[in-house]
Order: C-alpha cells, then sequence, then structure tokens
C-alpha cells in the first residue's frame, strides 16, 4: 500500500486542479493536456507538444506506471445517445464480469489472492501464457513505446483479464491489443 505522504501529494495535486481522484475506489482523472481537449475530434486541441509534455510530466512515470488503466473518455454525442441502435444490456455485461471475476478467483484462491491485479512476478510467467503472435506484438509495443518493465506488468494483468471476460486461457493478440490500448499515456506525444 502506498504511505500516507503519496496521498498527501496527491492530494496537494489534486487541489491544485491537476486531476480529480477518489481514494476509496481507486480512481483518478486528468485532463490530456492543459486545454483539456487534446485528442477531441469535435474542439481542436491548443497546445503545443512542449506544452502537453510539461503538463504531464507533473506526475511521475513511477506514479504513473502504478496506475493500472489510462483511457481517454470523450464526450457523448448526441447522435450516440439517442441512437436506437441495440447495444449489449448491463445485465449482460455483468454477468460476463462475474463470470470472470469467479475464474479469477478459482484461479487465485490457491495464493490467496482474488484478482488479476494482485499477481507476482511468479504467478505472471504461470497465468500469464501467451500465443506466439500475441508475445511478437507485447514485444514490439514495449521497443516502439519505450515501456517501463512496470507498465509491461500492467499490460499482461490487463489482458489476463480481458482474457478472462472472454473466458479464453492463452493471451491472444486482441487481448495484448486491448490492454495496450489501455496504456494512452504511455504514448509518445507527436
Amino acid at each position: 500500500m502506498w504511505s500516507p505522504s503519496i496521498f498527501s501529494f496527491l492530494g496537494y495535486m489534486a487541489e491544485g486542479g491537476f486531476f480529480k481522484t477518489n481514494f476509496t475506489d481507486g480512481k483518478m482523472a486528468m485532463k490530456l493536456c492543459p486545454c483539456g481537449y487534446y485528442g477531441d475530434p469535435e474542439k481542436e486541441c491548443r497546445c503545443t507538444p512542449q506544452m502537453i509534455v510539461r503538463y504531464r510530466s507533473k506526475i511521475s512515470g513511477p506514479l504513473m506506471d502504478r496506475i493500472d488503466i489510462h483511457i481517454a473518455v470523450p464526450a457523448v454525442k448526441y447522435r450516440e445517445i439517442s441512437s436506437d441502435a441495440p447495444a449489449e444490456s448491463s445485465d449482460s455485461i455483468r454477468r460476463r464480469v462475474i463470470v470472470a471475476r469467479e475464474r479469477q478467483l478459482a484461479r487465485l484462491r490457491p495464493h490467496r489472492l482474488f484478482c488479476n491485479a494482485q499477481l507476482s512476478q511468479k504467478l505472471i510467467k504461470k497465468y500469464c501464457t501467451r500465443a506466439p503472435d500475441a508475445e511478437a506484438l507485447l514485444e514490439s509495443a514495449f521497443r516502439r513505446l519505450s515501456l517501463s518493465a512496470r507498465a509491461y506488468t500492467r499490460i499482461l494483468k490487463v489482458a489476463r483479464t480481458i482474457a478472462d471476460l472472454e473466458d479464453s486461457e492463452t493471451i491472444r493478440p486482441v487481448h495484448i491489443s486491448e490492454a495496450i490500448q489501455y496504456r494512452m499515456l504511455d504514448r509518445v506525444i507527436q
């Protein structure tokens, strides 16, 4: 667990408006750039690459490495909200999550763990078996994105969870690819 000084620092950063956090459920949110429009399909970002790098450097790499999932949550468009197109129901998603959690519990119970996020290096080697093409994809991403060792293990843990949601014992390229997408702040600013 993190020391109280880390929580104090995060509270200080949150008070300064750099990001929003909720320590009770482990969520943290921040804008991707000072103006808040980096990557927005509707509004143009006014920030230079240097401004974005300086802004993001306020949170250290080691702290970012400890955050499992980095995702952008774009504004929802009206046509998406008002669409009659069928979507997977919340109940269906909930059932898939429950089955995946039960699978994780059964796998990890002998180790006194309850979720993939708790996997040690030894258990990652045991339970995060990858198809050869998934391994090649992960190696390529590791080199191209200059990922840290922590980011590598986070990707594997998230990919294991995605595979569990699809009832797959082996981590496939699609699982690695999705997990890499959840590490968006590891990408280099162009």
